[in-house]
């Protein structure tokens, strides 16, 4: 992976004595503005930014088809500082205006779980027919993330989510410092590219599976997620309700299976 990669930076560092060059995920914050309006300060990885917004906006159900959306692009403005890391997002006229809403809750929020997700079932009803993956296809799912990070090859320091097939054929890939942030970048290219919604899909994602990866999938529709860590409670109760498959501690053959 090149120096030059926006992503990473390259650094001196020490060990055992003796200096080595190696490289520093890039974390920085990205401006989000809304009809003119600042919406949110995503801390990111620079690159695909304009996939995690689009992700980050249908996922908290401020847009819901690619139409909906005049303009997505960085800001252009010469006078502006940073203009680099501010995205700017116009919605088309007639667009739905979904009703102000705090965003979805992080896992120490402290908010009450079953209203969570009764909230989240209004706007992303339950599946109706479950995804199971062969064990086989699971076994494979972490090597497949990994061999798309190139940026955590370099780094060791990057969160990686990738869409797959009930094949388990990689379709999308992205990494960035913050878990979340890599969900919103694969499902906002998906979504940028008109590849919505995503029926017969898994979500792998190379950290923990908490309440707001769940939500992010079961707004976008994938039938599955695969997680190489840990799933929450929260997590668990939600993969039940909404009929979504969640695999979690995937390593090789072993893995748990949250069913019913």
């Amino acid at each position: 992976m090149s120096a030059r990669d926006p992503g990473l930076r390259a650094q001196t560092l020490w060990r055992d004595g003796a200096a080595e060059a190696d490289q520093l995920v890039v974390e920085a914050p990205l401006e989000l503005h809304l009809d003119g309006q600042p919406l949110a300060v995503l801390m990111r990885t620079p690159g695909e930014d304009l996939d995690l917004a689009a992700g980050f906006l249908v996922t908290e159900g401020l847009a819901e088809w690619p139409d909906d959306l005049h303009s997505l692009g960085h800001c252009t403005d010469p006078n502006r500082p940073n203009r680099e890391n501010v995205v700017k997002v116009t919605r088309a006229p007639g667009a739905p205006r979904p009703a102000e809403r705090g965003f979805v809750a992080t896992a120490g929020c402290g908010l009450c779980g079953k209203r969570q997700i009764e909230d989240l079932f209004q706007r992303a009803p339950p599946l109706t027919e479950r995804l199971r993956l062969d064990a086989g296809v699971l076994a494979a799912l972490p090597e497949t993330l990994r061999a798309a990070q190139p940026r955590f090859a370099a780094s060791g320091g990057l969160h990686g989510a990738a869409l797959v097939t009930a094949a388990g054929d990689l379709v999308c890939a992205r990494e960035d410092v913050g878990r979340h942030n890599a969900v919103d970048k694969v499902l906002g290219a998906e979504w940028r590219a008109d590849r919505w919604p995503l029926e017969g899909h898994a979500l792998v994602v190379s950290s923990r599976a908490g309440f707001e990866i769940l939500q992010k999938a079961l707004v976008a529709r994938v039938g599955a997620v695969v997680a190489v860590g840990a799933a929450s409670t929260l997590a668990h109760d939600l993969a039940v309700q909404a009929g979504l498959s969640l695999y979690s501690f995937v390593r090789g053959a072993a893995f748990n299976a949250h069913q019913p």
